[in-house]
């Protein structure tokens, strides 16, 4: 039986080009040049020129009159089109969402060897055949990114015998780990922890050198007193001298604790290469002052035209309005020809979109694009930049998500110029990225062998006119990847 009913629904819809100019938003130089390459073999409508942003426009009003060709329907549902990470902000204390990513892609790929293929080469030249060869590979297709064996030998085990139908003991597998696999190349591949890594790469130093003799002790024996730096209890252990400790301790910093480090993942080797998005120019006046003016990168503002060929295509078919095949044809011309406009439209608005929040983080960080120094930022929230370029603030983030600026004073990733602040004991609000810089500076002129505790460190801060609680200094100093006092000791 069918029933009828009438329902009221709220939706949004947003036009190609503002869907566009999202995705190209957030693009940085590199992956926007890679972006364009598509578009331009994708769609033959569009293509690069010399002319200036006028004459494209001019031209560009003169194609679109409908001579008898089916309308270009230009409402789409959002949900096909948008990403699915729009942010939830707290701009009053975060100015990033959960769910943002750190885009650390900008690099070149180039082909290299994995820890697996190198440990694999290895294997199969020692005289090893059988069900211990497989065993053998199978141990090290579980060793993970740094050389660990972080699974247990008995699942492994069991793996073997449900997989490959290769059936062993937990006895036999630990003994073709230890005496085949963890003989190869890098040393200590194969560990089952860091302790068991460091002994075997300390035990192939075939040495009569105290130091060395000294420091395999010290990993056998007594690797947490290591760990938790209680030198004194080590002192007192083997009765020797501090220096003594000190050529031991020498020897272990020169062990690697991450032996597959030096190989790739996934046959890969990743090559940092940043592209600055922008280029801030600091000129000095004189009298008149410093002039800090941004700029974008070059590669940022391509020239592009909509086909000449294309339009006069579109006119021949057009005018044949009898022919089903011509009309279909200008339809479809049509189509790209609407796709080239929206396109150039949305880079044209990146480009303004970019320059304006560029322009209002250079007003606000005036001091420190001058100086270069840390300590000149001042507090900036996503919400202080969309106030001044009256864009949304999720548009601030995708904008400064993964860019960079090229500065006097060096290359600068945006989202570093973003922190809260904090007010200091005159009243005056300081950037928390200044304390933490301080912060480093006390860490860093400490005395190691008695290093200052949280407390100490909120007493000196305190005399330097920031008053801020234990706890905070504990979260600031993670923030910077500093230990606690103990295990920042040393001797």
């Amino acid at each position: 039986m069918l029933k009828q009913n009438l329902q009221m629904r709220l939706g949004q819809k947003l036009a190609p080009q503002q869907i566009q100019l999202m995705k190209l938003i957030q693009l940085h130089t590199l992956e926007f040049e890679e972006e364009l390459e598509r578009e331009l073999e994708e769609n033959p409508a569009l293509e690069k020129a010399e002319e200036s942003k006028e004459e494209e426009y001019s031209s560009l009003d003169e194609t679109y009159e409908d001579e008898g060709t089916d309308s270009i329907n230009t409402d789409f549902d959002v949900n096909e089109y948008i990403f699915d990470d729009e942010p939830a902000y707290k701009t009053s204390s975060n100015n990033y969402s959960a769910d943002d990513e750190e885009f650390d892609n900008q690099s070149l790929l180039t082909e290299g060897q994995s820890l697996y293929d190198y440990l694999l080469e290895q294997i199969r030249l020692i005289n090893i055949d059988g069900d211990d060869l497989k065993i053998a590979e199978y141990i090290i297709g579980n060793l993970d990114n740094d050389g660990y064996l972080r699974r247990e030998v008995k699942q492994i085990v069991d793996d073997l015998a449900f997989s490959l139908g290769v059936y062993t003991t937990k006895e036999k597998a630990e003994d073709i780990l230890e005496n085949y696999v963890q003989k190869l190349d890098p040393s200590g591949v194969g560990a089952r922890g860091l302790q068991e890594c460091l002994l075997l790469q300390i035990e192939k130093k075939v040495s009569a050198d105290k130091a060395v003799i000294l420091a395999a002790n010290i990993l056998r024996n007594q690797f947490d007193a290591l760990t938790n730096k209680h030198y004194n209890k080590i002192i007192q252990k083997y009765d020797i001298e501090e220096e003594d400790l000190k050529d031991a301790l020498e020897v272990i910093s020169k062990l690697s604790p991450k032996v597959g480090g030096n190989f790739d993942t996934q046959t890969i080797t990743i090559n940092q290469e940043i592209i600055p998005d922008f280029v801030i120019h600091v000129k000095d006046n004189g009298e008149k002052g410093v002039d800090v003016h941004p700029t974008l990168n070059s590669k940022n503002a391509p020239s592009l035209r909509v086909s000449d060929e294309y339009k006069d295509i579109l006119t021949t078919y057009s005018h044949d309005k009898k022919s089903a095949e011509h009309k279909q044809a200008a339809l479809f011309i049509k189509q790209k020809l609407d796709a080239a406009k929206w396109y150039i439209d949305a880079i044209n608005q990146r480009q303004n979109t970019l320059l304006q929040t560029i322009s209002a983080i250079v007003k606000l960080q005036k001091n420190y694009f001058i100086t270069g120094d840390d300590k000149s930022l001042k507090p900036m929230i996503l919400k202080d930049v969309a106030d001044i370029t009256g864009f949304d603030i999720s548009t601030i983030s995708r904008v400064v998500k993964s860019k960079y600026a090229d500065t006097p004073n060096g290359i600068v990733y945006l989202k570093n110029l973003f922190s809260d602040s904090l007010t200091n004991d005159d009243g005056e609000e300081v950037s928390t990225k200044e304390i933490k810089n301080h912060l480093m500076d006390i860490i860093n002129a400490e005395n190691k062998r008695k290093p200052l505790t949280d407390d100490a460190l909120v007493v000196l801060l305190k005399e330097k006119g920031y008053n801020i609680a234990r706890r905070t200094i504990a979260k600031y100093r993670e923030q910077l990847s500093i230990p606690v006092a103990r295990l920042r000791k040393e001797l």
